[in-house]
């Protein structure tokens, strides 16, 4: 039977289950990424599992997120992580060595294998023909611990791209074009397999621009071939030996099918404040900015910055305007410094940051008050950048260097010079010190985890009731994103390592009272919270579930889930249901107290149960989609129960 590259990599890797769409399987898993924001927990939870050194074939901690140290809580974590590598067998990515995702495609990614990371953006690395997955960091502790990960099987959406992109057009508007086609659920519950004659004209770093912003469609994965590109690209990194060519197979099918035209594309922008706001830039010509920015993982390559370089060179930014250049990595910033490509930017006005994340995360760089910031992030959800009332627009490079020029939105095609013409750096050098390799195992035994005194350990969680009676504490809408449950950025991240620090900001952007209630909440049972589609979108942070069980959050009731929080919330113990009929969602409103009875029972029996609401003489039927393990899981109050009974 034809496979296609998604199912070839599902098949080596299968250990239980079987490969029907929605169904529960098993993977192993090759390799892992974690970062620093998310991270602290990871090292923590396995510190509780007794890890006596990672299974993996290769694990990495980064340090890209939470860069600010503004007083000592980043760095004293960031000693703690180092530690943790070293005593787990992990390799450690220090601080301005750059972003996680493109230093793994440099340093780590292989065809052929699977990578699982507590970051939802770990799908970039699906360029290098992987099949790399965001995950809660309880499910990446357990695949280091050499446990399988389980997923719903997902149905494979194959991409055939043709035609060849136009001047002025890149890799950053075709993924802008998939958005605007589908909005940011068209891609729940998919892999995108990207295939055809277009493939070969993008490069691996274009390909990992798309497969990045595969998690802002909230596909499961984004997988693309391993062809010549793939072993151009690792010879660059002097890894050419570690190269195999993948590929699906001729007469290989799809769930779905669809067409992009590469040559048909325009410049593409997304307009305040969802990636999936997609329109055209020739619609917003003229609209003045406060800021742009460039880098983050979904525009990380060294042509990304090249070409902004050469549209700003000899020129000067306009008038009050923040140009900011957030390079990827440390080895991309040394090409740019060599190619001559910085001292442009830097003489036409622009604002210099270290290799890391920084303004993606609300970690720096945010906005005024107010004004327009256009960025080549890959999320633009309310209140991210650090700015409360911020105003995102997620754009190219292309368009973001011409729009610095004028001070408004600015189709780059007006611009009144050639397309650029990039070429690779004539005298690249890989740099092998990005990643300290991890301790031989004897060395690695006798190291201590170096905890400040902003590390708290994890609290223990109760097993789940037979009966629960919860005041809906939240009524909220389609598209809550992961960024307004937990809010990142540097007045936020810092205490993730602190549970009952972090949690003071849970809902803050929603609602501001919601700690004080939900505390209020738990020594009387607990509390739960309503909401419409897509709730929990973006950031795999397990934070957004973990705070708010802290708080006592008990059952979140939605019209449906993005995967990696619904997976985060099961992990942590919370509920996860959805409606029968949607139309149920009007019943509800915040003080409401629903009231789930002989719940065990309802949960193992069947997938559809009838919840009361309470003096209202109101039914509101329920399902849930839990496999059997993860009703195991629930019963026992979280996966950390779990893990520790089955020791």
């Amino acid at each position: 039977m034809a496979l296609n590259m998604t199912q070839k990599l599902i098949k080596d890797h299968l250990v239980e289950g079987n490969m029907n769409p929605g169904e529960e399987i098993g993977l192993t898993i090759d390799q892992t990424l974690t970062q620093d924001a998310t991270g602290t927990l990871v090292m923590l939870e396995l510190e509780a599992m007794n890890l006596d050194r990672a299974k993996t074939e290769a694990s990495a901690q980064y340090v890209d997120h939470n860069l600010i140290q503004e007083d000592s809580k980043n760095p004293d974590d960031h000693l703690f992580l180092e530690s943790a590598a070293q005593r787990f067998g992990l390799h450690y990515s220090r601080p301005g060595n750059g972003v996680s995702h493109p230093v793994h495609m440099q340093r780590l990614a292989k065809p052929g294998k699977t990578l699982l990371g507590s970051d939802s953006h770990t799908c970039a690395n699906g360029s290098m023909g992987m099949l790399a997955m965001g995950a809660g960091g309880i499910d990446v502790a357990m695949a280091i611990a050499g446990e399988p990960f389980h997923v719903k099987m997902p149905e494979v959406w194959g991409v055939k791209l043709t035609g060849k992109m136009p001047d002025w057009v890149s890799a950053k508007d075709a993924i802008l074009e998939l958005l605007r086609r589908h909005d940011v659920k068209g891609g729940a519950g998919k892999v995108i397999e990207y295939f055809g004659p277009g493939v070969e004209d993008l490069s691996a770093m274009d390909r990992h621009v798309i497969a990045n912003m595969g998690a802002e469609l909230g596909a499961t994965g984004t997988v693309f071939p391993s062809d010549k590109e793939v072993k151009r690209f690792m010879k660059e990194q002097d890894r050419e030996d570690e190269w195999v060519e993948m590929a699906a197979d001729k007469d290989a099918t799809y769930d779905i099918l669809e067409e992009v035209d590469l040559s048909a594309l325009e410049p593409l922008i997304a307009k305040p404040s969802s990636p999936g706001n997609v329109v055209p830039v020739r619609e917003l010509t003229g609209t003045p900015i406060y800021q742009s920015y460039i880098g983050s993982s979904a525009n990380p390559g060294f042509r990304d910055f090249a070409v902004a370089a050469e549209i700003v060179k000899g020129n000067y930014i306009a008038d009050g305007v923040s140009f900011d250049v957030n390079p990827t990595s440390r080895q991309m910033l040394t090409d740019l410094v060599q190619e001559g490509h910085m001292a442009s930017l830097l003489q036409s006005g622009a604002r210099m940051h270290q290799a890391g994340c920084n303004g993606c995360i609300g970690m720096g760089q945010a906005p005024a008050t107010g004004q327009n910031s256009l960025r080549t992030t890959p999320r633009n959800f309310p209140g991210r950048s650090g700015t409360k009332e911020d105003s995102v627009f997620l754009c190219s490079p292309e368009t973001a260097a011409a729009s610095v020029l004028t001070g408004e939105i600015t189709d780059p095609r007006t611009l009144q010079m050639d397309c650029p013409k990039i070429k690779e750096p004539k005298h690249a050098e890989a740099n092998m010190d990005l990643l300290d390799a991890p301790l031989p195992y004897e060395e690695s035994k006798q190291v201590e985890l170096k905890k400040g005194p902003n590390i708290a350990s994890i609290p223990e969680m109760d097993q789940m009731p037979d009966r629960f009676e919860l005041p809906i504490l939240l009524k909220m809408d389609d598209n809550i994103s992961t960024d307004e449950i937990l809010a990142g950025g540097a007045r936020v991240l810092p205490y993730r390592s602190n549970l009952p620090e972090i949690s003071k900001f849970t809902f803050e952007i929603i609602d501001d009272t919601y700690y004080k209630r939900g505390k209020e909440t738990v020594e009387k049972g607990g509390h739960a919270i309503v909401g419409g589609y897509n709730y929990g979108q973006g950031s795999s942070r397990e934070h957004a579930a973990l705070a708010p069980r802290y708080l006592g959050l008990h059952v979140a009731l939605v019209k449906d889930f993005s995967r990696i929080h619904w997976q985060n919330l099961v992990n942590f113990g919370v509920l996860p249901l959805t409606f029968v009929d949607e139309n149920d969602y009007d019943k509800l409103s915040s003080g409401d107290v629903l009231v789930l009875d002989d719940l065990r029972n309802k949960i193992q029996e069947g997938n559809e149960f009838s919840i009361t609401v309470k003096d209202k003489n109101e039914q509101i039927k329920v399902k849930h989609s839990l496999s059997e393990r993860q009703i195991e899981i629930m019963l026992k109050g979280g996966i950390i129960n779990w893990a520790k009974d089955r020791q």
